[in-house]
């Protein structure tokens, strides 16, 4: 196991290059499954989750290889439809495979879901969205097993949770009902850029698809669906990373390869808290502020603050003088950052789903523990700017999600590293 060490106090100059979006090339992946042919996904970000997801897809019978960025994916005519535990209890994206392999072989048997410990995330929508289309969903031995007769139907689908949209609800739905008989409507649909983008590469595949990136999606099933190129999005959760580090110690980082216009929440509450930033066709240009000013943030579904980046922020707000609000609206137990942020000097308090930050002059370095993928990228952001030596202990969870995260850094000036436990 390794750790990433940090000495703080460097402020970030120079430029970095956005990945792909893990949170889009995941889903669009599954739904190769349900082409015909052959589909060549472009940019895709060199993690441990995009293996993990190769690895799912050999499983069930597919022809699946990565190399230098592109994934090439050919299902064949021998779709198996048991995702295993082992590889799905890793890794919450893989219950995106359920929605292709009832389009495709009306099967499916896929382990119940896991991934990064940041509360309860139930998959009842994608239930309740699989069998309003008719499929027949038993949950046994920790096993998701669903059946469809024939042929999937068209139906009026309400996604609504408890906190709003489900993202991987949507696609899996939408996923689902491509090849479905009639027409689908998805109402109260997420609206996230990840959704746009498996759209988008679903209409290359021949889908027929109408309110893309609006709450109703509405779909008309076809019989068949071919491979598809596409390239996948650039990564809005590794560019907010890259702009609250930047922020965060003062720096002045020019971020290419961005889409800014996934960004504007994001860019809102940085210009509020001091920093400057300019926008380019796809480029940010950070500058930080040695007089940060304290920020109101609430989590909710795009385009509002994204949950992703909460952690982040916290860690910006911790260096701001004065007192600042952040409430979590999506994940309402997603706060096991805090204590370790507190182990390096914040001062912040928990009310409920609401945290409380009373901004201190400085952080101070220490061995702090990752808890989930976006604490371990607010745990080192934090160590870039506290004095002395933080270790970031279990960063196997930024393998899953940040591509090159520590090298990235070290081109910005930060003095980083990787080392073995």
């Amino acid at each position: 196991m390794d750790k990433i060490v940090i000495t703080g106090g460097r402020k970030l100059k120079g430029e970095v290059e956005i990945s792909g979006a893990k949170n889009a090339a995941l889903p669009i992946m599954a739904a190769a499954l349900l082409a015909d042919g052959e589909s060549i996904i472009e940019n895709v970000p060199d993690l441990r989750d995009i293996h993990t997801m190769i690895r799912l897809l050999r499983s069930l019978g597919a022809k699946a290889v990565f190399e230098k960025g592109t994934v090439k994916v050919k299902p064949g005519n021998s779709l198996q439809p048991l995702a295993p535990y082992k590889l799905v209890s890793t890794m919450r994206a893989s219950v995106c495979v359920m929605g292709p392999l009832l389009a495709r072989i009306g099967h499916a048997e896929v382990s119940l879901p896991g991934g990064c410990v940041i509360g309860p995330r139930p998959i009842d929508l994608h239930l309740k969205g699989l069998e309003a289309l008719g499929a027949k969903n038993e949950i046994q031995h920790g096993y998701v097993t669903s059946r469809v007769a024939k042929r999937l139907s068209g139906a009026e689908i309400y996604l609504g949770g408890a906190f709003g949209s489900s993202v991987l609800a949507t696609a899996n739905v939408m996923m689902a009902a491509t090849m479905a008989k009639g027409r689908t409507v998805l109402e109260n649909a997420a609206c996230e850029p990840e959704i746009v983008d498996l759209a988008r590469f679903l209409q290359k595949m021949g889908a027929k698809i109408e309110g893309i990136g609006s709450p109703c999606i509405e779909i008309t099933g076809v019989t068949k669906l071919h491979g598809a190129r596409h390239a996948i999005i650039p990564d809005r959760i590794e560019t907010g990373t890259y702009m609250f580090a930047a922020a965060m110690t003062a720096g002045d980082v020019l971020i290419k390869k961005a889409d800014p216009s996934h960004q504007n929440v994001v860019i809102d509450k940085l210009r509020q808290a001091g920093v400057r930033i300019d926008k380019g066709k796809s480029t940010l240009r950070v500058r930080g502020t040695a007089k940060l000013k304290p920020v109101n943030v609430t989590t909710l579904p795009y385009p509002a603050f994204p949950t992703d980046l909460q952690a982040q922020m916290m860690a910006l707000m911790a260096a701001a003088p004065g007192i600042s609000v952040i409430t979590e609206k999506i994940y309402p137990d997603r706060f096991m950052h805090v204590s370790e942020l507190n182990r390096m000097g914040a001062n912040i308090f928990l009310e409920g789903p609401t945290a409380i930050i009373h901004g201190v002059k400085k952080l101070s370095g220490a061995p702090v523990m990752a808890s989930d993928l976006r604490a371990s990228a607010a745990l080192v952001i934090a160590g870039l700017v506290a004095e002395g030596t933080t270790e970031v202990h279990r960063v196997y969870h930024l393998d899953r999600g940040y591509e090159r995260l520590e090298t990235k850094f070290s081109s910005l000036g930060a003095s980083i590293h990787r080392e073995k436990e």
